[in-house]
């Protein structure tokens, strides 16, 4: 038995198509079209949903969502354990993630070690989790952000040997990225050992110049861990890291499109600098889905007031309360056409993470979707071609 959906807008690989329809069977998208064809493809049993009636007029229907840095949610940290990630899932896949990568904060290499591990245990059965990054501990002092700078180190061979032994279940790497500043020392061996191991360098927490910046991706570094936040800015004579990577097609960018991390104006100049390169990621934490009040991140206590979340006593912003939804309205909101818009929560981060079967809707593509009313509110969520 399969389902069909049909009279919706259809916005897959940054196109969209009007009056679209697809068919899901077995977990994946069997077929596609537009016009009344859904009705030859229909086969006996199929479930048949009228997208207007779910949706309203003017639905879409899109890939499902793609976060790559997400902390948590519905008051759960995802280094809590296997039912706080659970927690975490419910409440951002009900926003249209359907897929996430499980941000960790910096830690001591032994909590690293058991936690990486049990994340990549729990993706073995979980199919909306794809495994781990660590964001940290390889970060510049002076850009440590919410991470606890005492517990901060260089990048040495054994400690990044022992991490990524963490993340070996079952045969395969469980880890997905890790952040580390090129800079530090150690670095550029670090990023090679990592690449090599098949786990994402990306560049972030960092004092980086243009010129540690190149030789950080020259090793294999592929990915900025939420660009502008926790680096140097853009100056017309040092332009540092982004403007670096932002030139560079070898890499994606990731950018928190909640209005506070970055201003719109220069949101929007870095999606029009690197079209296609721009992953929308949420940095989300506990505190997401939740009233303002007092957190934690990792072994820092985080205040949240009028959904921005900071470390106690400080300025500095400790991850978002943001899900992904909302940074797809907002950037639509900015200008950026919505196949495009779409394409930086679903195809880019699916590059990123070289999987050319999620973030479309492609035939034989995994069937996770998302169906939205013309407003961009989600209606409807499959994962894998099951409703969730």
């Amino acid at each position: 038995m399969g389902t069909v959906i049909h009279s919706t807008l259809l916005v897959s690989d940054r196109r969209a198509e009007r009056d679209g329809w697809i068919r899901f069977e077995d977990g994946r998208v069997s077929s596609r079209g537009d016009g009344d064809g859904w009705r030859a493809a229909t086969q006996t049993g199929d479930v048949v949903i009228d997208a207007a009636e779910i949706a309203g007029d003017g639905a879409v229907l899109t890939p499902g969502l793609i976060d790559l840095h997400g902390h948590g949610g519905a008051g759960a940290a995802h280094e809590d354990g296997a039912d706080a990630i659970r927690t975490a899932r419910a409440l951002h896949r009900a926003h249209g993630t359907t897929r996430a990568v499980i941000s960790l904060v910096t830690a001591s290499v032994d909590d690293l070690e058991a936690r990486v591990a049990a994340i990549g245990r729990l993706a073995q059965h979980e199919d909306d989790i794809l495994g781990s990054h660590l964001e940290g501990p390889f970060l510049d002092p002076g850009h440590h952000g919410a991470h606890d700078p005492e517990l901060l180190r260089h990048p040495d061979p054994d400690t990044v040997a022992r991490l990524l032994a963490a993340g070996e279940i079952g045969g395969a790497q469980t880890i997905r990225q890790i952040t580390i500043a090129p800079e530090l020392p150690g670095a550029i061996d670090a990023i090679r050992a990592i690449s090599a191991a098949g786990v994402i360098a990306a560049i972030g927490h960092t004092d980086a110049d243009a010129d540690a910046t190149a030789a950080g991706v020259d090793a294999g570094a592929t990915l900025v861990t939420h660009a502008f936040n926790a680096m140097p800015g853009i100056h017309h004579r040092r332009p540092g890291p982004i403007p670096t990577a932002a030139r560079d097609d070898r890499v994606v960018l990731e950018l928190i499109a909640d209005g506070v991390h970055v201003a719109d104006a220069v949101m929007l100049m870095l999606l029009r600098a690197a079209p296609g390169r721009v992953a929308l990621v949420t940095d989300a934490m506990a505190a997401t889905g939740m009233a303002d009040g007092d957190y934690a991140i990792g072994a820092l206590d985080v205040v949240v007031e009028q959904g921005v979340a900071t470390v106690r006593g400080t300025d500095t912003i400790a991850g978002s309360t943001l899900t992904q939804d909302v940074a797809l309205r907002r950037v639509v909101g900015l200008g950026v056409p919505l196949p495009d818009a779409v394409g930086a929560l679903t195809a880019t981060p699916a590059k990123v993470l070289r999987r050319d079967d999620l973030g479309t809707l492609r035939t034989g593509a995994i069937a996770d979707a998302v169906l939205w009313s013309r407003e961009l509110e989600v209606a409807r969520v499959w994962t894998a071609g099951a409703v969730r």
